[in-house]
């Protein structure tokens, strides 16, 4: 019935040892050095991504640095504005309370000049008054009373002259 032909089941793992010997010599062989290639490069992209994922995040932290860093100079600016416009609006006020007190003081020499040059005036007319009086009372040989009235008229007339 069944029979075992050995001589073919020899034959043909003969051929299949020289099938598989030429296989792996110039299909597996080259197949394997490709996924060895492969392989290869997957892993140097691997750690390449790694490096620049690495690379990635040093470079975000300084820019978190630099960015701080940046928003202290900049508070520190303002801050710094800020003084020197209150050191300046000082400054300013103290000026402006000088020069006023400066005015103040120039106003009230002025007017203590013109004050003293009045009653120097003043002094003048009565002085020419007081001749002109004198020299009524002695072309008049007058009483006490004449001399009473007519300097009351004199006085009238020096204080409506002021």
């Amino acid at each position: 019935m069944f029979e075992i032909h050995w001589g073919d089941i020899i034959y043909q793992i003969v051929i299949f040892v020289i099938l598989l010997a030429l296989l792996r010599k110039y299909a597996f062989g080259p197949i394997m050095g490709i996924m060895k290639k492969r392989e290869e490069h997957i892993v140097n992209e691997i750690e390449q991504a790694e490096k620049n994922r690495k690379e990635s995040e040093k470079l975000v932290s300084e820019q978190k640095v630099a960015i701080q860093t940046a928003r202290k100079e900049a508070q520190e600016i303002v801050e710094s504005a800020k003084k020197l416009a209150q050191q300046q609006s000082n400054e300013i006020v103290t000026a402006s309370r000088a020069e006023a007190e400066r005015l103040k003081e120039d106003a009230l020499k002025e007017i203590q000049t013109e004050k003293e040059r009045a009653v120097t005036q003043l002094r003048e007319q009565v002085a020419s008054l007081s001749v002109l009086i004198a020299s009524k009372v002695i072309e008049k040989e007058l009483n006490e009373q004449e001399q009473e009235k007519m300097i009351k008229e004199y006085i009238k007339e020096v204080g409506e002259e002021l």
